[in-house]
């Protein structure tokens, strides 16, 4: 699948942050266990030097992702799990509202300078966001839903503006910048802050994503 040139352009003005003197990507992928369980075709398909966040992949999913991300030079973030991130060699994404395994072995290699090691924090703005990055020190902030998402059909959105300031409070609190994530896609991203430290999306990188329904999210 070609990228979108509205997500193109928007990823063009992202100004993501540095790690250990290599930025980070502008544009993740991330995966889903119900809207693309299987993220390695869409993965392939992505820019060179673009990052992809797996979730709930099957382990044999994230051995085959691993290929495709060295093969392609993707960066590549594990969520939930520090050991399974460890194991490929990728980073680690920490959900917000679930708990996360092997955290602890994640974050000694990290301080001990292991390569690829990156750690993210997924947000929804608000105080309790801002502490969270604070204390755990993140390279970056996935900051959602910025637009309506298939993922969680009906949840409040913060919109552009709403968007722009929590990301400034994660700043000023932690010193982190934030990446946009929900409902990006060809049509709204011409829409996505301007100067965002990068973009995320499920089905706007992928045709193979499909809609979710409040009852296949029970």
């Amino acid at each position: 699948m070609a990228l979108p040139p509205s997500i193109a352009a928007a990823a063009r003005a992202c100004r993501p942050p540095a790690r250990r003197g290599r930025r980070l990507p502008a544009l993740w992928l991330f995966s889903d266990p119900v809207r693309l369980p299987d993220p390695r075709d869409a993965a392939a398909a992505l820019p060179r030097g673009a990052g992809v966040v797996a979730r709930g992949a099957m382990p044999v999913v994230l051995a085959g992702l691993a290929q495709v991300a060295r093969r392609r030079g993707l960066a590549l973030l594990v969520g939930g799990d520090g050991r399974a991130a460890l194991a490929v060699g990728g980073g680690l994404h920490l959900p917000d509202r679930r708990d996360a395994a092997g955290v602890l072995p994640f974050l000694a290699a990290r301080r001990a300078g292991r390569p690829g090691a990156v750690l993210t924090l997924a947000a929804h703005g608000g105080a309790r966001a801002a502490a969270r990055a604070r204390r755990l020190r993140p390279d970056l902030v996935f900051l959602s839903p910025l637009f309506p998402t298939a993922s969680h059909p009906g949840a409040p959105v913060l919109g552009p503006l709403r968007w722009l300031a929590a990301a400034a409070a994660l700043r000023r609190a932690a010193g982190v910048g934030a990446a946009a994530l929900g409902g990006v896609a060809a049509g709204t991203a011409r829409r996505a802050p301007r100067g965002a430290a990068g973009l995320a999306a499920i089905g706007g990188l992928a045709q193979q994503a499909v809609a979710a329904s409040p009852h296949c999210l029970r």
